[in-house]
């Protein structure tokens, strides 16, 4: 037991945190480092100075250091810096022939090392060893010829030797290599420099982009050749051809004309480049030229310039969005006022061939405009009749007839040809469009043109296919009677009215009765105006037929219209009592009153005022779309006497009305007595205030006088 508890370790109880909040003061890393530094905590004591006094000490002094180079370049060869630094060392102590030795050796590790062999060229050049400085660099150029800072280095140190012809040979050396352009450019800046001009020029251009022979060009106008720098700006364009044509190219180009005063080069060179870059990379382009005829055209090349900069930006709108036709038709508007006609068809021929992809007429309604406006150009502008018909013959053979067509279409062409004198194309096109797609535009439009050419017959014969195709069409029937009247054919009028009436179903039909009435109260026939007007009412006891019959009952010049009219206002208002309509009863009513206001008697104005219906404001309940309750709203109804007298309830009604009334009234007198009383109070009360000078005991009785009289006025009142 106790071997037990001797081999059991005790555990150390671990003190519990009570508080685990975070501290109100926090230390962050970089504070602890700050202050480390602060504290110079890290600071070690720097190395003795080392002074030497004899040749001795320099010899060990140099042994040291040279064995600690040798070591690290042992320990990692292929460290470039510790050659380099041990080179520099021995450069340092005038050892050029051993920091040349250190050279070669780091050469033999890493002869690709393009900072090493700065680093020996450099050393070689500040110890004035020009022949070894020339050696490394021909040795650098050698090995690696596509490190461009050997060749500018070589080239410079040359230059700065006065070696000319050293120099140009080295940049000759450099070109066979073909650099990038700013080598060929120091190159040229270099016989610039010593007034080679001639062989500046012959230098070849392996580099052939537009900078470069803008560059040339300028080069060639700043010393004077004006017919060189020219001959270099064609070279440039017909080196690029019209596919990839450069705008700062001919913006340049441009400009050289113009300092040269040649306008009317600068003029084609911008046309020219216009009509062969696309809009969205000619911005400059259109800038320059504007600003350019701003200061030396006049006012119709300004306008060109703008004319064309528009036509651009509707060729790429037309182009990202064929089928967008608004497009086309700014497109063409614009065209037609500036070009010739071989240009406007092109574009007319290119807008017509993007024909919707969905064959609804709600995608054909603008397309369609486009046929129109071309054939109205050819014919107003052009004077073409022969292409304007060929134009309306391709469109209506384009569009999709037996699902839609444009009435429009068909009575433009009709017109076309009549406007041609070839009336007899007019009425082959209008029928072959009646007989493929007859619609009531169609028929609207081929009647009235055989009307302007007084075709009666032909109408006659319009009419009847119009009425087969739509039975239904109350303005058909009406028009077709009128033209017979017109024509003096009564009975025929009569009886189109009468095919008309009896057809089963009319969408105008109050329109249709009317025009009849109207014909025969026109033609004076009073006598088939009342059976009409019967005939209707036996059809449809509408307010307004009864109220039209009795005008014209009352507008005939007889001796007992008045009573005509009267009596058909009785059998209307009979005829009305069972209407649950009781705006149209009471409209009725107040025409009867208007009536007997101006031709009737004061008896049967009395009669007519009993019938007027009275007025109430009642409430219903509102329901809600989804059943459910949504308050109460108030209306007007209207309370014949007729139903009153059927409704005892509304007898109740109006003698809870009169009580109510009876009541207000009481009140209002109460309330005026009380007003009184108090009246007399305050009279009193003024009497005692004028006489508080007076003797106490005349003040005490006439107070005890007001109190009785105050009890006996309030007894009273409560009697009442």
């Amino acid at each position: 037991m106790a071997s037990t508890a001797a081999g059991k370790q005790r555990i150390p109880k671990v003190a519990k945190v009570k508080n685990k909040a975070p501290a109100e003061v926090q230390i962050t890393a970089e504070q602890l480092l700050r202050e480390a530094k602060e504290r110079e905590l890290e600071l070690l004591p720097p190395p003795p100075k080392q002074k030497i006094t004899d040749a001795e000490e320099l010899n060990d002094y140099k042994l040291k250091k040279r064995k600690g180079f040798e070591d690290n370049i042992r320990k990692n060869r292929t460290v470039i810096s510790n050659w380099i630094k041990y080179a520099q060392w021995e450069e340092s102590l005038k050892e050029v022939q051993r920091a040349r030795s250190i050279y070669e050796r780091a050469l033999d590790v890493d002869h690709r090392n393009i900072t090493l062999w700065l680093k020996y060229a450099e050393m070689e050049m500040k110890n004035r060893q020009v022949n070894h400085a020339r050696n490394i660099w021909d040795r650098a150029i050698t090995i690696l010829p596509r490190v461009n800072q050997f060749w500018y280095k070589y080239t410079y140190m040359e230059e700065m030797l006065g070696n000319i012809a050293g120099c140009r040979q080295v940049f000759e050396r450099w070109m066979e290599w073909e650099p990038e352009e700013q080598a060929w450019h120091s190159y040229i800046n270099f016989e610039l420099r010593y007034k080679e001009v001639d062989k500046s020029r012959t230098l070849v251009m392996v580099h052939p982009e537009v900078k470069n022979w803008i560059k040339y060009a300028h080069f060639e106008e700043k010393h004077g050749y004006i017919a060189r720098a020219r001959k270099v700006f064609e070279r440039a364009v017909e080196f690029f051809g019209e596919e990839y044509i450069s705008e700062n190219l001919s913006v340049a180009f441009a400009r050289f004309e113009e300092k040269q005063k040649e306008f009317e080069r600068v003029r084609v060179i911008y046309k020219y480049a216009l009509d062969r870059i696309p809009k969205q990379q000619a911005q400059e382009l259109f800038k320059n030229y504007t600003v350019f005829e701003k200061r030396f055209g006049d006012r119709r090349g300004i306008e060109d310039v703008i004319v064309s900069k528009r036509r651009f930006q509707y060729e790429e709108e037309v182009k990202a969005s064929p089928h967008n036709y608004d497009a086309w038709f700014d497109y063409l508007r614009l065209v037609e006022s500036d070009t010739d006609a071989d240009t406007v068809r092109e574009v007319y021929e290119r807008a017509i061939a993007n024909i919707p992809p969905i064959q609804e007429k709600r995608h054909w309604r603008r397309y369609i405009y486009l046929w129109i406006d071309y054939a109205l150009y050819e014919e107003l502008e052009v004077k073409d009749p022969e292409r304007t018909r060929q134009v309306y013959q391709a469109c209506l053979e384009l569009i999709p007839h037996k699902k839609f067509t444009f009435a429009k279409i068909w009575l433009l062409y009709g017109q076309f040809e009549i406007r041609q004198k070839n009336l007899q194309n007019a009425r082959r096109g209008l029928g072959t469009a009646i007989g493929k797609c007859p619609k009531n535009k169609l028929f609207k439009g081929y009647i009235e043109l055989e009307l302007q050419l007084r075709e009666f017959d032909r109408c006659r014969k319009l009419y009847e296919k119009y009425l087969e195709f739509s039975p239904e069409n109350c303005t058909t029937w009406i028009k077709f009677a009128e033209l017979e009247a017109i024509l003096g054919d009564t009975d025929r009028a009569r009886a189109i009215f009468e095919l008309a009436i009896g057809q089963p179903r009319l969408d105008m039909p109050e329109v249709l009765w009317k025009s009849y009435i109207d014909f025969e109260i026109e033609q004076e026939e009073y006598d088939n105006t009342r059976g009409l007007y019967k005939r209707l009412l036996q059809r449809t006891q509408h307010v307004k037929v009864w109220i039209s019959y009795g005008q014209f009952e009352l507008s005939i010049d007889s001796d007992d219209r008045i009573q005509r009219c009267r009596q058909i206002y009785e059998e209307a208002n009979k005829s009305m009592q069972s209407c649950e309509e009781k705006e149209e009863r009471l409209m009725l009513l107040e025409s009867w009153r208007d009536f007997e206001d101006e031709f009737g008697s004061f008896a049967n104005k009395e009669r007519v005022q009993k019938l007027l219906p009275e007025k109430v404001k009642k409430r219903r309940k509102i329901t809600a779309e989804d059943g459910s309750d949504a308050g109460w709203e108030e209306y007007y109804d209207y309370i014949f006497p007729e139903d009153a007298a059927n409704q005892p309830n509304l007898k109740l009604l109006a003698m809870a009305k009169m009580w109510k009334k009876q009541q207000h009234e009481d009140e209002e007198e109460e309330d005026q007595e009380e007003e009184e009383e108090e009246e007399e109070e305050g009279h009193v009360i003024q009497y005692l205030l004028a006489g508080l000078d007076a003797e106490a005991g005349l003040w005490i009785s006439s107070l005890r006088l007001w109190i009785k009289l105050s009890s006996y006025l309030s007894n009273e009142r409560t009697v009442k």
